[in-house]
């Protein structure tokens, strides 16, 4: 037997690392990093987190204890550039301060954003106030999103809701049901933006198309939350066909 020599060669995510926390329901928010945290020098691990199906302000708030642990077990030896925690209505009902903290106690991060600090980031980058806001939540949790945005300087011109508490059921909302629900909640009073809530729901590949046919940008959990890790790490998104966002920075 041969001993066989070796060097090293750069880390994958060279320019640029991120990590995904994960709901254990989610089928929708991997799918979409693959495809917006994609490029040579670029890495991303996910780690994913215990969740109650039934989507309430109670169940959310528990996911908070398990995030450090969800957090410890990605690849560590680096370090991360960001890590995004893909919750919107957790981040909402944990706060996103608290859900901040929980992730530096599971790993080393130079950044940590979530949906919600996202979506904010990504309305002041459009410049936009006014929002029609759409999202598959119960009314307590579409309520307590409406109040943090509102919070944050944003006026909900339009809003609608599937009320759906089962998040598996939130991933199987298809196509032309969200952009019918998009449609109905723009056509309810002159807006800036649409802004559709939750990670689960299977929206990218309706922002463009939406963009051009009402003539706004379109903002989704995912999209903002993908685009705000990206332009954290200082890459550079307007190459990306998913939106007007895509040419803006923080």
């Amino acid at each position: 037997m041969s001993k066989l020599h070796f060097t090293l060669g750069p880390p994958l995510g060279h320019r640029a690392t991120f990590g995904l926390i994960v709901l254990r329901t989610d089928e929708t928010v991997e799918a979409d990093a693959r495809q917006m945290l994609a490029g040579e020098g670029l890495a991303h691990y996910v780690s994913r987190g215990p969740c109650q199906p039934h989507v309430t302000m109670a169940g959310l708030a528990l996911m908070e204890a398990e995030i450090p642990r969800s957090t410890s077990l990605l690849p560590d030896e680096r370090g991360y550039d960001v890590v995004g925690y893909a919750c919107t209505s957790g981040a909402t009902s944990i706060g996103s301060d608290r859900v901040e903290a929980a992730v530096r106690a599971g790993t080393r991060v130079r950044h940590v954003t979530n949906p919600l600090v996202a979506a904010i980031a990504a309305m002041q980058a459009l410049g936009a106030r006014r929002l029609a806001f759409v999202s598959p939540y119960l009314p307590e949790v579409s309520q307590a999103m409406r109040a943090r945005l509102e919070e944050a300087g944003m006026e909900i011109a339009g809003f609608g809701s599937m009320e759906e508490r089962d998040d598996l059921r939130v991933a199987r909302i298809d196509g032309p049901s969200i952009a019918a629900g998009i449609r109905n909640v723009v056509a309810q009073a002159p807006c800036d933006a649409v802004f559709l809530s939750c990670t689960n729901l299977r929206a990218l590949h309706l922002v463009a198309p939406l963009e051009a046919e009402l003539g706004l940008p379109v903002l989704t959990s995912n999209q903002v939350l993908l685009w705000h890790m990206l332009r954290l790490a200082g890459q550079e998104t307007d190459h990306l066909p998913f939106g007007r966002l895509m040419a803006r920075s923080i």
